[in-house]
């Protein structure tokens, strides 16, 4: 991390998982931090909902192999974690060829060993090259839990792959946070204030705030896209995501319900949270979270359709057993996608220039889920402090795990 040879003032606009890594990481520098975030909590798309049932927006899991689970874990900033245990991996489900499975096709395991998927190719293509369609198509509707889009095949292939590779990692390197992600952000905001770095939550950031902001230092937008286009006045500042129904259920526990039904038959992934952590829900209950991406113009019920025929094979009887029912749409906030002939290094930059800086899931930097946020936020505040020092600015080498 570069250090500054003098007291520079940074602002992060964004109180989510990537604007708290853009403020720790600056005040770590001995920068001057001010964190805005419009909401009178912190946290984004990483917020806890309160209450008996401790919701994400959406499934939720943070990967050990990615470089936020180490630079989280150098600062003692994980907080007690949970991961799958051995008996609930083993209630893993498949739905493939119409019916629900115990394993998935054997192909699927092999593919995974294959590398080399190229950018300019389509998923499906590259993939049916490698082992058959119907393995390729299977691979793609399973990389739904990573993806959130209704058409991974489409995808490039190096994008799709890298999400089915990690996806499928043998032990799996999704963990949990123990009581919900709001613990992560608690931690994370704890330690910011200690350094000395000002939270306004309940603050909302207009342009002609930001332009204020910008002439005392450094400013890092850590917002949706749709949000910095209008802090940033840069109309072109967009890039494809997913959109995915959600849905959040409680019900009344039962001995051999599934702990995950990935639909192999088309994208579409649930997952029984308890499994892994019963603290999410009263004793007693099971609080199970779903998503089912949207093809465009398709309508939410249509997704949710689909999704109750998974419930009824992997949670037999859950009709007269649920207690709560919540059911949202997720747009544009499920992070970036990539077509043919795109990668990551083309999503709108990080440096927008004039002391800007752009942090999020769709941006300019690597990695799957929350680790595109981490990153580009490290990178921001690199480029921001190395700019603001005098010294030349300095970019991190990322690992590409294409």
């Amino acid at each position: 991390m570069v250090r500054t040879t003098h007291l520079t003032h940074l602002t992060v606009v964004g109180g989510g998982f990537g604007g708290l890594t853009a403020a720790l990481a600056a005040a770590e520098s001995g920068a001057e931090v001010t964190l805005y975030e419009a909401r009178g909590t912190l946290g984004g798309r990483a917020r806890t909902a309160d209450g008996p049932y401790r919701t994400n927006e959406g499934p939720h899991a943070l990967y050990n192999g990615g470089p936020h689970w180490r630079w989280l874990k150098q600062r003692g900033l994980l907080p007690p974690m949970a991961r799958v245990p051995a008996a609930e991996g083993l209630r893993v489900r498949y739905h493939h060829g119409g019916a629900l499975r115990r394993t998935p096709p054997a192909g699927l395991l092999r593919l995974r060993r294959r590398r080399g998927a190229p950018v300019g190719v389509p998923y499906l293509e590259w993939a049916t090259g490698q082992l058959g369609e119907e393995t390729a198509r299977a691979a793609a509707n399973f990389t739904a839990v990573a993806t959130f889009h209704h058409a991974p095949g489409e995808l490039s292939a190096a994008f799709t792959h890298e999400r089915m590779r990690r996806a499928t990692k043998l032990p799996p390197e999704a963990h949990y946070p123990r009581g919900g992600w709001s613990g992560l952000v608690e931690r994370m905001a704890t330690r910011a204030r200690e350094m000395g770095v000002r939270i306004e939550p309940g603050t909302r950031v207009d342009a002609d705030a930001l332009e204020e902001a910008a002439r005392r230092g450094p400013v890092v937008v850590a917002t949706s896209l749709a949000a910095a286009r209008a802090l940033l006045d840069d109309p072109g500042l967009s890039w494809p995501g997913g959109r995915t129904a959600l849905l959040d259920l409680a019900l009344e526990a039962r001995r051999g319900d599934a702990f995950v039904v990935s639909d192999l038959d088309a994208p579409g992934w649930i997952e029984r949270f308890t499994a892994t952590d019963a603290s999410l829900a009263p004793a007693g209950q099971s609080l199970v979270q779903a998503q089912f991406p949207l093809a465009p113009d398709e309508p939410r019920a249509a997704a949710l359709t689909r999704g109750e025929h998974l419930l009824d094979l992997g949670f037999p009887g859950w009709r007269e057993r649920v207690l709560h029912r919540t059911e949202a749409t997720a747009d544009g906030r499920t992070g970036a996608v990539d077509v043919p002939g795109t990668s990551w290094r083309d999503r709108p930059a990080v440096d927008r220039g004039e002391g800007r800086y752009l942090v999020g899931d769709q941006v300019a930097a690597p990695g799957v889920l929350s680790e595109v946020s981490f990153n580009s936020a490290i990178e921001a505040v690199e480029r921001a402090l190395g700019r603001c020092d005098g010294s030349p600015q300095r970019t991190t080498t990322f690992h590409d795990a294409r």
